[in-house]
């Protein structure tokens, strides 16, 4: 006898058995599994067989019934922003900022600045509903709140499991605050790596945090190594988003950004580089050896007018290029169309960022950096053995759909819309289209009360 799934039951449960899907795998090389079902057990894939056969084997197993829907993995966002969630909507006293440099000081550094303790948690709050809505399931999250930073990221950590998300924190260094803020900066981060041992380790996990080369001095960049001497951990830093941070190391060191982090030892097989975009051809080399993660987030450099990273050539020199949102929706299939846009308009090429380059950002490159925080979990496919972060998929396209023409699908078919369940290590967050463990409403309720309180004080900052 079949046991239909209810949103009561949903959770209350070990063993689950997913039904009437096509299941997108995303291996190398991807499959588009027909007939067959998911039999989820402890938070992972036990079972991917024929429909009949896995009922029949399991008749007293729960069932959530797909609907014929595509069943994927989740999606993974490689750069974000939570803390900037109060942005939204914002208006920024003056003139027009007419570039980047004057992008941070006038918004980002103003509102950092404003954030209380609610308002951290509430701003996490709002982009972990946005990613359950969206279907994205880990995120590798960069935080910054000056006038709250210890504990900050138990704050995130918190909001992460209630959502019951996955995801891995940092807390960002920067001198721009003076050296008590640097100093308590560098101990958040480490305080919280640290804690993560006592904490749910199937859903978070941690980095350590630094703004960009532009914001740290030498003696700074040194103090943070000396911190992880003792912790098996990378870095999280935005590098060369605009002209400026180059310029910058130049003048002051007579280095370029990533010659001057590559002699300071921030750079390696567990520190990701966010952006990218003004390095040169021997800065993309040592990228290239020293193993970095490099992160591409198109609509956030659209939106600053700082360009488009050369993505097509660190790919080709192998290094592992991720897609994140630097904060934008969690929409990454909106990411991923900007990235297939993007580069063909400012190439004027319609050749350019083909869809298999942004597959191999946003799916294995994606899964790859994910392992490092989440290492033997298989995220980003869905395989026996794998964590069962998945989404469902609402897609019935009027044309043929395969393995191989799946991207262009995503690119000019898929719409967020569309997700309507979300699970992660085998919890459903999200069941048609219905919240499970968040409270929108609400959150919404709250998030905009501080949030008109946060500007208050942000355009006290701006006078």
């Amino acid at each position: 006898m079949l046991v239909e799934l209810t949103t009561a039951r949903i959770n209350d449960m070990d063993e689950l058995l997913i039904k009437n899907g096509r299941i997108v795998t995303w291996g190398e090389p991807n499959e588009i599994l027909e007939g067959k079902a998911l039999l989820i057990q402890a938070g992972r894939i036990a079972k991917i067989t024929d429909d009949a056969s896995l009922l029949e084997q399991h008749p007293d197993a729960p069932v959530l019934d797909a609907g014929g829907q595509l069943i994927m993995p989740g999606n993974i966002c490689a750069h974000t922003h939570f803390y900037g969630a109060f942005a939204r909507g914002m208006a920024i006293p003056g003139k027009p900022m007419k570039d980047f440099p004057e992008i941070l000081e006038r918004l980002w550094w103003r509102l950092d600045r404003a954030l209380s303790e609610e308002d951290v948690l509430f701003s996490a709050l709002v982009c972990l509903v946005d990613a359950i809505k969206h279907g994205t399931t880990t995120l590798i999250d960069h935080h910054a709140s000056p006038n709250f930073i210890d504990g900050s990221l138990d704050v995130i950590a918190g909001a992460v499991e209630s959502a019951g998300l996955r995801a891995a924190l940092c807390y960002e260094v920067t001198d721009r605050n003076g050296p008590d803020g640097a100093k308590a900066g560098i101990e958040e981060n480490i305080r919280f790596m640290r804690s993560l041992e006592d904490r749910n380790a199937e859903l978070l996990a941690g980095t350590f945090g630094l703004h960009a080369s532009l914001s740290l001095s030498d003696e700074t960049l040194a103090d943070c190594l000396q911190a992880t001497t003792d912790i098996d951990a990378g870095f999280h830093i935005h590098v060369a988003e605009h002209e400026a941070d180059e310029y910058d190391s130049l003048f002051r060191y007579g280095k370029r950004a990533i010659d001057r982090l590559f002699s300071a030892g921030i750079l390696g097989p567990k520190s990701i580089v966010a952006h990218a975009l003004h390095v040169d051809t021997v800065e993309q080399n040592i990228l290239r050896e020293t193993g970095t993660w490099v992160t591409h987030q198109p609509r956030s450099n659209m939106n600053n007018a700082v360009g488009a990273a050369d993505i097509e050539s660190m790919l080709r020199l192998g290094i592992p290029i991720c897609l994140g949102n630097d904060g934008f929706s969690n929409n990454m299939w909106a990411e991923w169309k900007s990235a297939y846009l993007l580069h063909k308009v400012v190439h004027r090429d319609p050749r350019r960022a083909d869809g298999t380059d942004v597959v191999r950002m946003a799916i294995y490159n994606n899964a790859a950096l994910a392992d490092i925080f989440f290492p033997e979990r298989s995220i980003g496919t869905l395989e026996v053995g794998a964590t069962a972060d998945l989404i469902f998929v609402d897609y019935h396209p009027p044309t043929p759909l395969s393995a191989g023409n799946l991207p262009w699908h995503i690119i000019f078919g898929f719409e967020s819309s569309m997700v309507t369940t979300t699970m992660v290590a085998g919890q459903v967050l999200m069941k048609d289209r219905q919240l499970l463990t968040l409270n929108e409403q609400e959150i919404t309720s709250r998030s905009r009360e501080l949030a008109a309180k946060t500007w208050e004080r942000f355009e006290q900052l701006s006078r």
